[in-house]
């Protein structure tokens, strides 16, 4: 079986660099997605409280025949539990809807614009990451000013940021200094909401290769240095997905995917996303 290669984190964990996403999968669905999913070779999965499907996400962890050692779980801390005390409660339900002992990564999901809890939310992952119930503690959606708060306020560093990146939105500005600093770049919403696969020089590039465009795309992520989780939850789709890892670009067809940047943002930026209506 295909496996994906793995990233050696700055905390030196190992994590899969392709994984797969289950935001708006149904929990009822969820765990059947992922027992798929694992048999297909991903051993990546990437929910949150935000996702309501965390209780099948761990059912699915669960039944899936692998180990759990084997299996890298992520969930986030929603915008509405920032706080110090609030994220070790929000972190206690979503471990409790998981079933799990540990959970591999935690991430804040938003910094949400114009409050600064998000620094004390920091400090109890931090916290949460010495107690050994969380592996490695991580952000998404941060921009630079947020990762320089938190670091300066405790000396640590996010293992990765997930932040919105695709062909039309690469952020290259923010990536460079996610690398300098030794945090790993994550893309959610890695084919640009699907608009991406409908580009002529990605649908020619399919063609080059006998490939997808999706696949184009998400093994572009993987040559770029990118951890991708790209969603889905039909398993042709998420096998189509996995055999992105089995053939290669060559550098001209990179530099033609880099330069289709438009830094076209299709999704809410950070600077004013608040999200604490929403749950």
């Amino acid at each position: 079986m295909t496996t994906a290669p793995t990233f050696i984190l700055n905390d030196g964990k190992a994590m899969p660099q392709l994984g797969f996403g289950v935001w708006q999968i149904s929990d009822a669905a969820a765990a059947a997605v992922i027992k798929t999913a694992v048999s297909i070779g991903y051993r990546s999965i990437d929910t949150a409280a935000y996702y309501k499907n965390e209780i099948g996400v761990g059912r699915g962890v669960r039944e899936c025949g692998v180990d759990r050692k084997d299996l890298f779980v992520t969930t986030k801390l929603w915008n509405t539990r920032h706080g110090y005390d609030e994220a070790f409660k929000a972190f206690d339900e979503s471990m409790e809807r998981l079933g799990l002992d540990y959970i591999d990564l935690y991430l804040i999901h938003w910094p949400v614009a114009g409050s600064e809890k998000y620094v004390d939310a920091w400090k109890a992952f931090v916290k949460l990451r010495e107690s050994g119930r969380v592996k490695s503690i991580g952000v998404s959606n941060f921009m630079e000013e947020h990762l320089e708060r938190i670091i300066g306020e405790t000396g640590v560093k996010p293992v990765l940021d997930q932040i919105e990146i695709h062909p039309f939105f690469q952020q290259k500005g923010l990536t460079t200094i996610l690398r300098d600093q030794g945090i790993f770049p994550e893309a959610w919403s890695p084919l640009g909401k699907g608009k991406s696969v409908e580009l002529p020089a990605i649908i020619e590039m399919a063609r080059k290769y006998g490939k997808s465009p999706a696949q184009i795309i998400i093994r572009w992520h993987l040559q770029s240095g990118r951890i991708v989780i790209p969603k889905s939850a039909n398993p042709g789709r998420l096998r189509e997905n996995f055999e992105a890892l089995d053939f290669v670009l060559d550098d001209a067809d990179v530099a033609a995917m880099d330069a289709l940047d438009r830094n076209e943002r299709m999704d809410m930026d950070p600077r004013t996303f608040t999200g604490l209506d929403l749950m």
